[in-house]
């Protein structure tokens, strides 16, 4: 497993962990009680910040190359019209596989800024989440666009940023966001069309020949999927879905 997504996973699964050994958020404590029982309670700062943490994974993927390529993997399926073929747990796999080789540089840029320091005790769990946010947010500024950045700066009252690694993440999450979609939905136009030409050639000879009742789609799907493999779409897919991202 490479090691940014051994980081990736063991932040995930020890920031629990890290946040109530973290100095100030006490998780449990004990009071004498009567006839020398104990009784234990549990802070509610603790138990705040475990309800927060089950954003992480949710906030992680959509601050990621998750959104885009999950999507474009999607309206492929529809294209080709191969309904449920492949299922959504291996394009949802596929993507997060994907997710984490784009994104591995910034992983180890994570590991080596904010992780390794953390765990050798040269800094607090805070200063990692913010030295960590740095590489993350360094990509979601290339990934998105000046307009949709624009955007919502306009709608956050937002008067002037002295340069734009200044953003604030409330800001830079939603234009990263949608400016992901945009990119999904016109890689998803080009991928779409293709397969359209395929479904009109085949429309337009089933009604020369008067074959009205037979479905266009069942006829043309066999061809789809037969360009798409002598065409090696899954390479090709891949690849130029990959080097979209500017990393």
């Amino acid at each position: 497993m490479r090691p940014s997504v051994r980081v990736l996973l063991m932040l995930l699964l020890m920031a629990p962990l890290a946040a109530l050994a973290a100095p100030g958020i006490p998780a449990f404590s004990s009071t004498p009680g009567a006839g020398g029982a104990t009784d234990y309670t549990f802070s509610i700062e603790a138990l705040l910040l475990l309800t927060a943490l089950t954003f992480l994974p949710a906030a992680l993927l959509m601050m990621t190359a998750f959104t885009r390529i999950v999507i474009v993997l999607s309206l492929l399926r529809q294209a080709m019209g191969t309904m449920n073929a492949p299922s959504n747990q291996v394009v949802v796999g596929l993507s997060l596989f994907l997710t984490f080789f784009v994104m591995a540089p910034v992983f180890d840029k994570i590991h080596e800024t904010a992780w390794k320091p953390y765990s050798d005790n040269q800094i607090s769990l805070i200063q990692a989440a913010d030295l960590g946010a740095q590489p993350l947010k360094a990509f979601m500024l290339k990934q998105t666009r000046q307009q949709d950045l624009a955007l919502f700066v306009g709608l956050a009252k937002i008067e002037s940023l002295e340069a734009p690694e200044d953003t604030p993440l409330k800001v830079l999450v939603p234009a990263f966001i949608i400016s992901e979609l945009k990119t999904a939905f016109q890689i998803g136009f080009i991928v779409f069309i293709p397969f359209l030409i395929i479904d009109m050639v085949v429309a337009s000879v089933l009604m020369s020949m008067g074959m009205m009742m037979l479905s266009p789609v069942l006829v043309s799907l066999p061809f789809k999927i037969m360009l798409f493999v002598l065409a090696d779409g899954w390479n090709l897919l891949i690849a130029s879905l990959v080097r979209t991202f500017q990393i």
